[in-house]
C-alpha cells in the first residue's frame, strides 16, 4: 500500500512533468493538499515529508485541525463554501481563502481579521463553467467585485479560483481553465495586482497547469479515496 509520502512525491513529479512539458518552471507551480475528512495524523505525515500548505473544506473540521496540529510553519487554505455567519473563526485562523464569491463574505473576512495577524490573503471564486450547482461570481461581474475586494484592509486579494464541471479529455478540460486564465489577465491588464491561479484537482492537474495554473488543489492522490463528501 503506497504511503502519503510515496503518493506527494508522485504529485509532485506529476506537477514538474506538467511544467517542463509547456515550458514552465517547476517552481511556478505550488502544491495545496488537501487534507479535508482526513485526521490530524494524515496533515502530520504529509508535513514530515515536505509539505506545507494544507487545505480545508469545512470550517470546524479546519479549525479544530489547525489546533490540533499546531505547526507555525503550516500554511492553511479555506477552500470550501463560506457561509457568513462562519467567517469568524476563518478569519481568525486561516492563511487563505480560496472560496470568496460576494462582497459581504470579504468584507467580513476583512472586519474579522485580528490586526496582530499578516493579512488574509482571498481568492475569488469563479463559476467558470456556469453550473447551477456550483458556489462563484459570474466571469462577467469578477472584474467590478473584485476592484471592490481590492480596497479592503487587512485582506489581500490574490487572484481567482475556480472549480470546472469534470471533462472527459484533456482538451475539453483546459477550455475553463483557458478561459480563467483570459479573466485574470483582463484583470491585470485594468490595474489589478493578481498573481494566483487557482486550478487543478487530482484527474485534470496536468491541464491546469498547461493554462497557467500557480496553485494545484490535491487531495485523491494523496491522501487516498475518501470516506467522506
Amino acid at each position: 500500500m503506497a504511503t502519503i509520502s510515496t503518493n506527494l512525491q508522485a504529485v509532485l513529479a506529476r506537477i514538474e512533468s506538467a511544467a517542463r512539458v509547456c515550458g514552465r518552471i517547476p517552481e511556478t507551480v505550488s502544491l495545496l493538499a488537501v487534507s479535508k475528512t482526513w485526521p490530524a495524523s494524515f496533515v502530520r505525515e504529509a508535513a514530515a515529508a515536505g509539505q506545507r500548505a494544507f487545505g480545508e473544506n469545512y470550517v470546524q473540521e479546519g479549525v479544530d485541525k489547525i489546533r490540533e496540529v499546531a505547526r507555525p510553519d503550516l500554511a492553511w487554505h479555506f477552500i470550501g463554501p463560506l457561509q457568513s455567519n462562519k467567517t469568524r473563526p476563518v478569519a481568525e485562523t486561516f492563511d487563505w481563502v480560496h472560496s470568496v464569491d460576494r462582497f459581504r463574505i470579504a468584507e467580513r473576512l476583512s472586519q474579522q481579521r485580528p490586526e496582530a495577524l499578516p493579512p488574509l490573503q482571498v481568492c475569488l471564486q469563479v463559476n467558470i463553467s456556469g453550473e447551477d450547482s456550483k458556489s462563484g461570481v459570474a466571469p462577467r461581474d469578477a472584474p467590478a467585485l473584485a476592484r471592490r475586494i481590492a480596497l479592503l484592509p487587512r485582506i489581500t486579494l490574490r487572484g481567482l479560483m475556480a472549480i470546472p464541471a469534470p471533462a472527459a479529455d484533456r482538451a475539453a478540460q483546459r477550455e475553463p481553465f483557458r478561459r480563467l486564465r483570459l479573466l485574470l489577465e483582463q484583470m491585470v491588464r485594468e490595474g489589478l495586482a493578481l498573481d494566483t491561479l487557482s486550478m487543478g484537482m487530482s484527474n485534470d492537474i496536468e491541464a491546469a497547469i498547461a493554462e497557467g495554473a500557480t496553485l494545484v488543489r490535491v487531495g485523491t492522490a494523496i491522501f487516498g479515496e475518501r470516506t467522506g463528501s
